[in-house]
């Protein structure tokens, strides 16, 4: 039902019906025009044809021209059809054309009472002469008949049968009716021929109005060499289509600008926040410190050197630390949102494992660790060295801190494994000791989180090491993280290797 609708909607549909019901409409016309009017202008030309040859014979008697009257009648009554009969103040028949019309006086008595029995329909009527349309009920034949007196005083009667003209009248509304179907059939082929001249075009124009409400500016109209008014039409669409494709282009563009401006405001403050929330969360241990060993100093608490010594110290202690806390605390989130951009090279990343070893050597000795790598000599890598070195000594710093004997051993190892289908390399850092309880292993990444529940200041850090790993290696989207081994706890991260 849905597509009968769409093909009644159809421009080829309406053209084909508009242009049928426009034929059918002259046809319906010429028929009525064929029943009611052609035969009033048959009678009507016929009447004045018969007039005319009443006057023509009437001056062949009055004129009494040197001519052959009969030849002459006899070509009048073969080119107009007419019957023609003349007779003479006598009663005498002078001239005939058709020997059965009146061709004895006996006859045309019998026939003169038929016609005075019949009168008939008056058509004219002078002077000198009658016309009438008269039936000739015998013979089932309607006859115009003129009756006229010549100047001579002979009788002239012509007439002409009209019973053929009803026969022409059916005749012409079945040729009317056949012109009417071969006419429709034409108008079908018209159509299909005009509506794929410009009703394509106009289906194509659709297509691509549609598609630019769509919001898909792919399709072009074909501009073709002929100058008309669907061809112009299409010139306007494709500019139309061209600069509302730059608009919205530049609109989305300016769209993405504006919330890209809306998200680095958004994470600023988030950054704002969450760095106020974080230094005034941490600052308060030192800044209580620092203020009551600044009051015992003023109050002079302790009157010894080496007492106010020890408090100086601890002062400076706590000072030097908050320094240190705020600006890992800048760098962290500097990392986290985004703002910090790595200045990425190749470098070799066994070396950059011994030297930051070597800057651990003396925690190394006080914790009595002994450190094993196990990795070939030599694996470039393409990264930040100075970012991808805080992650390898917080991964060392952490596993120095939480070594342990397990079974007779301690040592922490260095390890290097490349996958060359990834094109990436593991580096892993493992130590033996307790294992991390599963619901830490989440945690321990978060900001100022610390497992060991003294939280001894001296040597449990800030809490934000492992922090810094998650930022670095979040920025580069490689993995990271941490797995209990059987007899320790191995952290891990990945970089891509440089070939």
């Amino acid at each position: 039902m849905r597509k009968l609708k769409n093909a009644l909607k159809s421009v080829r549909i309406k053209l084909f019906i508009t242009l049928s019901f426009v034929i059918l409409l002259i046809i319906a016309f010429l028929i009525l025009v064929n029943n009611f009017v052609f035969g009033q202008f048959y009678i009507y030309s016929k009447t004045k044809a018969l007039k005319s040859v009443y006057e023509v014979v009437n001056n062949y008697y009055t004129n009494s021209q040197d001519i052959d009257l009969e030849i002459q009648l006899e070509r009048i009554a073969i080119n107009n059809n007419f019957d023609i009969l003349i007779k003479n103040d006598q009663n005498v028949n002078v001239y005939t054309s058709n020997k059965d019309f009146f061709s004895t006086l006996g006859q045309m008595n019998e026939m003169t009472s038929r016609f005075n029995a019949n009168l008939g329909e008056m058509i004219e009527k002078e002077e000198d002469f009658t016309i009438k349309k008269i039936k000739d009920n015998k013979n089932d034949i309607t006859y115009i008949l003129l009756s006229a007196t010549l100047d001579n005083g002979y009788l002239l009667y012509i007439r002409i049968p009209i019973t053929s003209i009803q026969e022409s009248v059916k005749i012409s509304n079945n040729f009317l009716y056949l012109m009417a179907g071969f006419a429709i059939l034409i108008a079908a082929v018209i159509v299909s021929y005009v509506s794929r001249k410009f009703g394509d075009p106009i289906t194509e124009l659709n297509d691509i109005a549609r598609k630019m409400s769509n919001l898909d500016f792919s399709h072009k109209y074909r501009i073709t060499d002929t100058e008309d008014e669907i061809n112009n039409l299409g010139k306007s669409i494709n500019v139309m289509s061209d600069k509302l494709e730059k608009t919205i282009k530049q609109l989305r563009n300016t769209n993405i600008e504006l919330e890209k401006d809306i998200e680095e405001k958004s994470k600023i403050d988030e950054m704002r926040k969450s760095f106020i929330s974080d230094v005034s969360h941490e600052l308060k241990t030192p800044i209580a410190l620092i203020q009551g060993y600044s009051e015992g100093l003023l109050e002079n608490v302790n009157t010894d050197e080496e007492s106010r010594k020890f408090y100086a110290e601890v002062i400076l202690d706590e000072t030097n630390k908050m320094d240190r806390l705020v600006k890992q605390l800048l760098e962290l989130m500097k990392l986290e949102y985004g703002k910090r951009e790595f200045e990425d090279k190749p470098f070799n990343i066994v070396e950059l494992e011994k030297e930051v070893v070597r800057k651990s050597q003396v925690m190394l000795e006080e914790k009595e660790v002994q450190i094993k790598f196990k990795t070939v000599d030599e694996i470039n890598v393409l990264a930040d060295d100075f970012y991808i070195e805080q992650v390898i000594s917080n991964y060392l710093t952490n596993a120095i801190k939480h070594v342990k004997a397990v079974d007779g051993e301690k040592y922490i190892q260095v390890e290097n494994v490349i996958n060359i289908d990834k094109n990436k390399v593991r580096v892993k850092v493992f130590n033996t000791g307790d294992n991390i309880a599963e619901e830490d292993i989440a945690r321990i990444w978060n900001r100022f989180y610390k497992m060991d529940e003294s939280r001894n200041r001296e040597n449990g850090g800030t809490g934000i090491g492992l922090s810094f790993v998650k930022a670095i290696m979040g920025n580069y989207g490689n993995v990271y993280g941490v797995i209990n081994k059987e007899n320790g706890v191995e952290f891990y991260f990945e970089l891509d290797l440089k070939i």
